[in-house]
């Protein structure tokens, strides 16, 4: 598809507009131009929908506005390897499965292997026939058994045990540390300064505090090399990564912006990754204590580096390199030391929960190790 913005004409523009009016979002009126209203529209949408908002119907501004047009029951669901099913008819199916005890993974709207299981062994015990596709007859048995009494996360709260379980000890987890762009994309570059570059020291910085620690701490590029977000977030998961930290540098057309940000994935409906959400929190709490950057807090989005990786996933946007202030303290290899000794801390805290913790700021990588080796000992 073409991307489609203010101004543009045509029968894919009067596709979006039908879309936006068919959940409320625009008056249902006919037309094909893509105008104020149409563009504020869709801000709105990728607002609710944690997309990155400015205004463009692209490729997955698009995917997800047409996936929330249908609601479930509207359409045979099934596992297509070859062209995947999403939408939120999906994510209710998900949800609905989940509510029920059966584990579909975490509810992202994309009907995967996973889904399917879940699908399947709903249909053995219901005495439905077993053939993994949510037709008619699955959607009357779902709704049937759906509880009268909603609430809690159980898929969430899921992760959050397995974190829990795995124990307060750094050592043996595996991590997946992923420096934004890469190869003939170099990201923000202004005053001599490249993302790619500067994201991919600071990656080396932290991955050997890591391993210090006992960490098993994996790059998912090369310094000359750039992958695609699928490709990262594959490497993540063939690796069995417990965590997924994307690093990268932000800009804004205005040099006054400024910060630290982080993301975790969360789809708009009200689900998001619990063990994400806590990570990107603790990250942003120690990063903004011990740089100074203007803390500029946490946010749910459907990115699909944060989407794809089947572990807990956040990325932080450092520093903007369009602000004088900030480009100039991300240019000092000291204050890369800081960041990283600040990425370690939060991790470690997120495997604490919260015993035996120390004030947020205060805790050092020395007392990491100590606490590591008093554990091992």
């Amino acid at each position: 598809m073409r991307v489609l913005r203010r101004g543009d004409v045509g029968n894919d523009v009067a596709e979006i507009r039908s879309m936006l009016a068919s959940i409320g979002l625009l008056r249902p009126e006919d037309g094909n131009l893509f105008d104020h209203e149409v563009e504020r529209a869709v801000r709105g949408f990728q607002q609710r929908r944690g997309l990155l908002i400015d205004g463009v119907v692209g490729p997955a501004t698009y995917q997800v506005l047409r996936g929330a047009t249908f609601h479930l029951g509207s359409r045979p669901l099934a596992y297509l390897i070859s062209a995947p099913v999403h939408g939120d008819d999906v994510f209710a199916l998900q949800d609905r499965l989940t509510e029920l005890g059966y584990d579909a993974g975490r509810p992202d709207g994309m009907f995967g292997p996973k889904t399917e299981k879940a699908l399947r062994n709903f249909q053995r015990d219901y005495g439905l026939v077993i053939d993994g596709i949510c037709g008619p007859a699955t959607v009357r048995a779902l709704r049937q058994l759906s509880p009268r009494a909603r609430g809690g996360r159980p898929v969430l709260l899921r992760e959050q045990e397995q974190v829990r379980q795995s124990g307060p000890r750094l050592r043996g987890k595996r991590i997946v540390i992923d420096p934004g762009h890469g190869g003939a994309d170099p990201g923000v570059e202004i005053g001599g300064l490249r993302e790619a570059d500067l994201v991919w020291d600071l990656a080396r910085r932290l991955e050997g505090r890591m391993k210090a620690t006992g960490m098993e701490a994996l790059i998912s590029r090369g310094p000359d090399t750039g992958p695609a977000e699928a490709e990262r977030a594959a490497f993540a998961n063939n690796a069995g990564a417990d965590l997924f930290l994307s690093l990268h540098c932000d800009r804004n057309s205005s040099p006054h912006a400024q910060g630290v940000a982080s993301f975790h994935w969360g789809n708009g409906l009200g689900t998001t990754s619990t063990v994400g959400e806590l990570l990107a929190g603790y990250l942003q709490r120690e990063v903004a204590a011990r740089t100074g950057l203007l803390d500029c807090r946490t946010h749910a989005k459907t990115w699909d580096i944060l989407r794809l990786t089947r572990c807990p996933a956040v990325r932080m946007e450092i520093g903007y390199l369009s602000n004088p202030g900030d480009r100039a303290k991300l240019s000092d290899p000291a204050f890369r030391d800081i960041v990283a000794e600040g990425i370690l801390i939060a991790v470690k805290r997120l495997y604490l929960l919260g015993e035996g913790d120390q004030p947020t700021g205060t805790f050092t990588f020395a007392d990491v190790l100590a606490h590591e080796l008093a554990k091992a000992e």
